[in-house]
């Protein structure tokens, strides 16, 4: 079963944990006691790859607050080099912010731009000019050009799409959630050994598919060349 937020069954240790408010500023944690079980953990941040393989995952403590997402951010991709052209977050304008507040953009808008997920780009304050600007996920005034690209319909007429998925995290959390109970009973190292092998075991079935996809694309391509020699 899954648990209502700050639901807390007798079996479980007591969580005193506060709980934060989707797109609303962090509230001041309370001084944590030890760090023995993993309820007294926030929650567990992943980075994924539009196609849903997971690329890294950390537990944060006591927020998913913008300096916490920040630092893994940095720790995931320490170089210039290694950083991807797009970060898509479900608060990416709060990080935007506190990265700006912090002297850090400077440094990533070289390399990188922030959007948030198209379900919670839904969801923000649309006079926010800050995000509706920059960390829109699907601009139609030709800006961002490799977000948005043409597709052609079934009658012909051609329409604008979005060329990633940009909830691949979320997805990800939603299949994490099913086993929310079970890892609530877990010492820290059954915890940290279970969340790493799913992981894993669904990464490789992700790259499986994907595989198994292009080879797809691969025959049915091979199959229209030989019609074309036979008809010349």
């Amino acid at each position: 079963m899954l648990n209502r937020q700050q639901e807390n069954p007798e079996w479980n240790p007591r969580s005193e944990r506060e709980v934060q408010p989707h797109d609303q500023p962090a509230p001041e944690p309370k001084k944590l006691k030890h760090f023995f079980g993993p309820a007294t953990f926030y929650c567990v941040e992943t980075i994924c790859c539009p196609c849903g393989v997971v690329e890294a995952w950390a537990k944060f403590a006591k927020s998913e607050s913008e300096s916490n997402i920040l630092a893994f951010m940095k720790k995931v991709y320490p170089t210039k080099e290694s950083r991807p052209d797009y970060i898509c977050i479900d608060k990416a304008c709060k990080v935007l912010k506190h990265m700006a507040a912090q002297g850090h953009w400077d440094e990533w808008s070289e390399t990188t731009r922030l959007i948030v997920d198209t379900f919670h780009y839904e969801k923000h304050w649309k006079e926010d000019v800050l995000c509706r600007k920059w960390c829109n996920p699907a601009p139609t005034d030709g800006s961002a050009p490799n977000l948005v690209i043409k597709a052609i319909a079934s009658d012909g007429s051609t329409y604008d799409k979005r060329a990633f998925n940009t909830q691949a995290c979320e997805q990800l959390n939603a299949w994490l959630g099913g086993f929310e109970s079970v890892l609530k009973r877990m010492t820290p190292q059954n915890y940290n050994w279970f969340i790493h092998t799913m992981l894993s075991y669904h990464t490789r079935k992700v790259i499986a598919r994907q595989a198994k996809k292009a080879a797809k694309v691969m025959q049915e391509e091979e199959g229209d060349d030989t019609e074309d020699d036979e008809a010349e």
